[in-house]
């Protein structure tokens, strides 16, 4: 298949890219800075720009999303806004236009994350821009097929915690390729509507 990869150079996104290419599919890589594609999703007109240069599609995949992690007495309008669009709308918007260019029987495999279920002290924006994805993975699944859309949601990633393990005390980690694997599931599988947990 091919597979378009946001955020295919983070964390997340090297082991996702991993796991795909190594079952035989094709992984076109997408990055703010640098990837086989350079664009940033926040913004419908590149999102538009992207599936132009991208060509048909067989999965689009998200390894990546943006959120202000402060507490909620500090949190400004404009921080909502920028998780919103840096972790929701982004995704969002991938799916609204990407419907066109991903094949009939192809799929869309989104990113939330354990806050949604687990929030913790200056997680409120990001806990809320998951709850968003979430919600829309179900509502899209009953308007897409024979497309299909899931969600993955993984607790911190071993990999990840010198820069987040401060937020994430007492939360057991994961190794990326594990949660990798959800990937794998949501790209190869039949299932659709599924947040695919990995704690």
């Amino acid at each position: 298949m091919k597979v378009l990869l946001i955020g295919a150079g983070g964390t997340l996104g090297s082991a996702v890219h991993k796991a795909l290419a190594e079952r035989g599919h094709e992984v076109i890589g997408v990055g703010r800075t640098r990837g086989d594609l350079v664009f940033d999703v926040t913004d419908p007109e590149a999102v538009a720009r992207l599936y132009a240069q991208a060509g048909p599609l067989d999965a689009v995949a998200v390894a990546a999303g943006d959120a202000v992690f402060k507490p909620l007495a500090e949190l400004a309008a404009d921080d909502f806004a920028a998780t919103f669009r840096g972790k929701a709308l982004s995704q969002l918007e991938l799916v609204r236009q990407g419907a066109r260019h991903v094949a009939a029987t192809g799929s869309f495999t989104l990113v939330s994350g354990i806050l949604t279920e687990e929030p913790i002290v200056a997680g409120a924006a990001a806990s809320a821009a998951n709850g968003a994805v979430e919600a829309f993975v179900r509502a899209a699944a009953i308007e897409l097929p024979p497309q299909r859309i899931n969600a993955v949601s993984p607790t911190v990633a071993e990999e990840s915690l010198p820069a987040y393990g401060p937020f994430f005390a007492g939360m057991e980690p994961v190794p990326a390729a594990r949660v990798a694997t959800a990937y794998v599931r949501s790209v190869e599988g039949a299932q659709t509507g599924q947040i695919y947990r990995i704690r």
